[in-house]
Order: C-alpha cells, then structure tokens, then sequence
C-alpha cells in the first residue's frame, strides 16, 4: 500500500492532523503517514486573537507556523519606528524563512487565525528527505516572490481605484480559492488605516474607493468589515 495517499480518514492519520481542514492542500499533502505521525508529535495548534504577534522582526526563528484559519499581516519596521505591511498570508501558507537563523520581518495575526506550530528542526529534516514537500514550500515561495512583483506594479503604476480592487481581488481569492461564479463573501482581515498603509493611500481615500465600488454595485459592506462581492468579472476590471 502507498501510505503517501492514505485517505484523511484512515487509522494511520494522527487525530490532530485528520481535523486540519487545510492539510491536503498544505505542505502536509506531501507527507505520507509516518511523516505525519512524526510531525504530530512534535506541533502544537495555538489560536492567536487578531493583532497578536506570532513573531517578531529579527527574532530567532525556532519555530513556523503554518496557518489552518484566518490571515496574517507581514510587516518591516524602520530605524525611526515607521512600519510597513509588505504582504498577507492565509490558510494553507507558512509563515517564516526557511533555513533563516532570524526572522526578517515581523508576522502578525491580521484577524484571528489557527496555526499548526512547527518546531524549526522537525520541519527541516523532514524538507531534507522529502522532495514533494521541498517542492510545495519552494511552489509556496516563488507564488509570493511572484505576487510580490505584481504589488511592485500595483503600487507603483495602478490609480488608487485600481490598487483598492487590487487588495480586495486579491483577498477573495485567496480566502476562497475554489469559489465559482461572480459572487464572494469575506470579512476584510485588515483595517481601513492597514489597508491605506498597504496601499500607500489615505484613508479617507480608501474609504471614497470602497463607497464608489459599493455605488457601482460592484461590492457590498455592512459593518465596515463584511465585503460581499456582487460582480467579480468587474472587480477584476477595476483591479486594471
């Protein structure tokens, strides 16, 4: 038997990873059960509330942590204080720099998330004898590294109305990558003042691009938070 497509329900599944949502879609779709078994001995699952920070800007880095729910805000800081948000995270990414003695940015939880705690070592034994698993994190590295240069542009040649549709496209596909049709539903993981500093905006500017959006019936907002795309193709359009 190839114990590398075992079902999610089978007994060789530890019970901590058949609960996981995100697993077959994660990094631990490449493992079969013995690697998940040893994995499962040594994570732990921690629920972080919104605004909590799971690790810090040159920090040592022990452990990762792979995200199950919910999205995480990226961030560097300058000598003066002044922050920046340089990227999101969501469920099924990783969160840290692999082989990296020190974190080279700060990661914090931008809405409440769940993430499966990693210890350093485990991690990076088990990418040194498993090529699926190297593959699927360097897949992981090069999609951001990819995203990061289409953000190049969006900040840097995209008009503010452009850069709002933008983050918002780029957050409904990220938290329903598998939804069909026009419509999509989502909680803004961010604020309005993060989102102005992500875009480099202000936020009476990014509160004007959300409402003519909504005026064009192109988006939805109840409670400043809770976005329902009504019309993706155009979404799509407005992102330029």
């Amino acid at each position: 038997m190839d114990i590398s497509r075992l079902d999610i329900h089978n007994s060789d599944i530890p019970e901590l990873c058949k609960s996981c949502e995100v697993r077959h879609k994660g990094m631990c779709g490449a493992l079969n059960g013995m690697e998940l078994t040893l994995l499962s001995k040594h994570t732990r699952q921690v629920s972080q509330p919104a605004g909590e920070e799971l690790v810090g800007e040159s920090t040592d880095i022990d452990a990762y942590d792979n995200i199950m729910r919910g999205v995480v805000k990226l961030s560097k800081t300058l000598e003066d204080g002044r922050q920046q948000i340089v990227g999101l995270q969501f469920a099924p990414d990783l969160v840290g720099r692999l082989y990296a003695s020190e974190s080279p940015m700060t990661a914090e939880a931008a809405s409440d998330v769940d993430v499966c705690r990693v210890p350093r070592r485990i991690l990076e034994r088990l990418i040194d004898g498993n090529p699926e698993l190297r593959k699927r994190l360097m897949d992981q590295s090069l999609r951001e590294l990819d995203e990061a240069r289409d953000w190049m542009v969006t900040l840097g040649r995209k008009t503010a109305a452009e850069k709002v549709a933008s983050l918002l496209l780029l957050i409904a596909t990220h938290l329903d990558p598998d939804a069909e049709g026009e419509r999509r539903v989502f909680d803004l993981p961010v604020s309005r003042l993060d989102i102005a500093d992500y875009l480099g905006l202000t936020i009476e500017t990014v509160s004007r691009q959300l409402s003519k959006l909504k005026g064009e019936k192109v988006i939805s907002i109840t409670a400043n938070r809770h976005i329902e795309v009504l019309n993706f193709t155009k979404l799509r359009i407005r992102a330029g």
